[in-house]
């Protein structure tokens, strides 16, 4: 695939609108020197220098979607608190939509506390409810988010699932099923709960470590014969039609009704890993939605992935870096 392709799909995302619907968290950093061990106990002495809030969970979907240049609605049950508040804030500031993110009273917006001395994470501190959504939230939200999708209609809808309640099962039959009935393309990045609630989906992102605890497989070697066999155990539950697996240091696979294809990944300097798999979901899908090539959704999103290894903490996507990468390693296949 030659620069000028490339560029021009990179310059067509801007056209798309694209609605993530998940578990948001605040992503808090609190960078420090450590100098010493506390007299106190045998534990480090952070030094604080300074503070840094993030999106996080499927507010950083959003994010990478953003920087990636699609418009971008955010639909997630927040907390009625000054968490919640700065959450809202980081949002509106990245350009992404809110009007479908409801505060509630009855829980407190995800807060993830990483405390890090230099660059490595010394201490993490979580604040959060992981029950269901109430009926007093789940109603008025299911209605708001139909009605988006019948005015605007986007060109994907990604459901990014971290267990901690906005996706419920109900929330995903009626959401999910309005999506099908409008022909609206969906992805989702699935936890082990509603791990096989996402029937008729068109795109399904677990990685190996989801796969073996949704479906009790035990895949002891990742080999074409094992992966396809993950393919067909979750198609005859899901009737979907991409199986997009993460595999880690072993890249990415992907397979539907006809093709299947393994990109293995490429050698990088990994700082760090968290928030890797948002970016690949939202690379993933932002492609799909505007060539509807499995291929280059997966070899896309492989690079995407590693990219944000790189870094630090949780970061969206560098759409120039990504597209310099695209160009460097697509235009060489």
């Amino acid at each position: 695939m030659d620069a000028a392709t490339l560029q021009d799909l990179f310059d067509s995302f801007a056209n798309l609108r694209i609605l993530v619907v998940g578990d948001v968290m605040l992503d808090n950093y609190w960078w420090g020197e450590v100098e010493r061990i506390s007299p106190e106990a045998p534990v480090p002495v952070v030094r604080l220098k300074r503070r840094e809030s993030r999106l996080g969970g499927a507010a950083n979907v959003a994010l990478n979607l953003r920087s990636l240049g699609a418009q971008v609605e955010m639909a997630t049950v927040i907390g009625a608190d000054s968490e919640g508040q700065t959450l809202k804030r980081l949002l509106d500031a990245s350009g992404i939509g809110t009007a479908l993110v409801q505060p509630s009273t009855h829980r407190p917006t995800t807060t993830k506390a990483r405390v890090m001395g230099h660059t490595q994470q010394m201490l993490r501190i979580d604040e959060e409810i992981t029950d269901d959504l109430n009926t007093e939230e789940e109603h008025p939200f299911i209605d708001a988010v139909m009605r988006y999708l019948q005015r605007e209609k986007p060109q994907m809808v990604i459901f990014e699932d971290y267990n901690k309640g906005v996706l419920k099962e109900n929330v995903i039959d009626r959401l999910l099923g309005h999506c099908q009935l409008l022909h609206i393309p969906t992805a989702v990045d699935p936890k082990k709960k509603n791990f096989l609630a996402y029937k008729g989906v068109t795109i399904f992102k677990p990685n190996l470590k989801e796969v073996r605890e949704g479906l009790h497989l035990p895949i002891d070697q990742v080999t074409a014969e094992s992966l396809q066999a993950v393919h067909q155990a979750l198609a005859e539950v899901l009737q979907h039609q991409i199986t997009f697996l993460t595999l880690s240091e072993k890249g990415v696979y992907a397979q539907d009704d006809t093709t299947a294809v393994q990109i293995p990944s490429h050698l990088r300097h990994i700082a760090d890993v968290s928030g890797a798999g948002d970016t690949v979901i939202a690379t993933a899908a932002l492609t799909y939605a505007a060539t509807q090539d499995m291929a280059l959704m997966a070899a896309l999103s492989n690079l995407a992935g590693g990219l944000v290894c790189e870094e630090v903490g949780v970061v969206p996507i560098n759409k120039n870096r990504l597209l310099e990468e695209a160009i460097r390693v697509l235009g060489e296949a």
